[in-house]
């Protein structure tokens, strides 16, 4: 294991990742969401399949015996991907960052209820908080100076929410499909599934964007297949717990994009809440690194010969 390229190599996916909803938003007003989705994962393509040939793993990533769960997996991402970027178009970024971080945590409560997953009193306490941090992210936006929830703002919020909730039926997903299939398999069919499925807004709004924009997403597209590349190669140089944390870097990156690029100076309100999500992400990231470390030495145990 080398550690520390491990969290080199995650907090570079997670500059790249931010780069793309940087560029979706600077977007959102010239190319409706469906087609940024549509750029961003037909761009990703040529990138993966570059980097499944240098890993000697096309053959093998282009096959799968799951294809109806690639396509649920597709669904529901690609659903997440549009919510998403739509939110970004109606909020700003650090607030549809923060309110992006309950996905993790929501993670946890749905892992127990379609995965059957054992969940502590601790995990459901930091999840608890997580929400009510991002209750408090959501609230103003929801207020009636903010015109409720028809008000831009108000839309913007719900639309993060639902999207942050599809990402984390996505993410249960793909711990299905772990059980099964590879990384290089699930990236890839991906990408495929989510252009596919984008091309079914056609007809709802698409237009021709201007050379500045088309070069902007496609770079987005690029961004976003180096970005998911850095992000799959993390997890071989360092344990998972160790580098999930720092997921939370794209929340100071989103404040200083936000406001050098968009002018966009979030409240105390936002702050607090972001900090309460990000408390309770990273409470639920030790807590499964506490975990993980007592099954292994149980393992370990267990084994003939081992310690008694």
């Amino acid at each position: 294991m080398q550690p520390l390229r491990g969290i080199l190599l995650k907090l570079l996916s997670v500059t790249l990742f931010v780069g793309m909803a940087t560029i979706v938003k600077a977007t959102a007003g010239e190319v409706p969401p469906g087609e940024a989705v549509f750029f961003r994962s037909l761009f990703a393509i040529p990138v993966i399949l570059g980097w499944l040939t240098l890993q000697g793993q096309l053959s093998t990533g282009m096959k799968t015996t799951r294809p109806l769960g690639h396509i649920w997996r597709g669904v529901i991402g690609t659903s997440a991907m549009a919510l998403s970027f739509t939110a970004l178009g109606l909020l700003p970024l650090p607030e549809a960052t923060a309110i992006g971080y309950a996905a993790p945590l929501l993670v946890v409560v749905l892992a127990a209820l379609i995965l059957r997953e054992k969940v502590g009193v601790f995990r459901l306490s930091t999840v608890a908080l997580g929400m009510v941090g991002v209750v408090i992210v959501l609230a103003p936006n929801l207020s009636v100076a903010s015109g409720g929830i028809g008000g831009q703002e108000g839309l913007g919020a719900m639309v993060a929410l639902t999207g942050a909730f599809c990402a984390a039926l996505a993410q249960i997903q793909v711990r299905r499909l772990v059980q099964v299939e590879g990384t290089a398999t699930i990236v890839f069919w991906f990408s495929v599934t989510a252009t596919c499925l984008s091309l079914l807004t056609l007809p709802w709004g698409w237009r021709m964007p201007s050379p500045t924009a088309f070069g902007l997403l496609v770079l987005g597209g690029l961004l976003g297949g180096f970005g998911q590349i850095c992000l799959t190669s993390s997890y071989r140089f360092a344990d998972a717990s160790l580098i999930a944390p720092f997921d939370y870097a794209s929340m100071l990156l989103a404040l200083l994009v936000g406001f050098f690029l968009f002018a966009e100076v979030p409240t105390a309100t936002v702050l607090f809440g972001a900090g309460l999500i990000v408390l309770a992400g990273v409470g639920v990231i030790l807590r499964e690194r506490h975990l993980g470390l007592k099954r292994a030495r149980e393992r370990r145990a267990s084994r003939p010969g081992g310690p008694h």
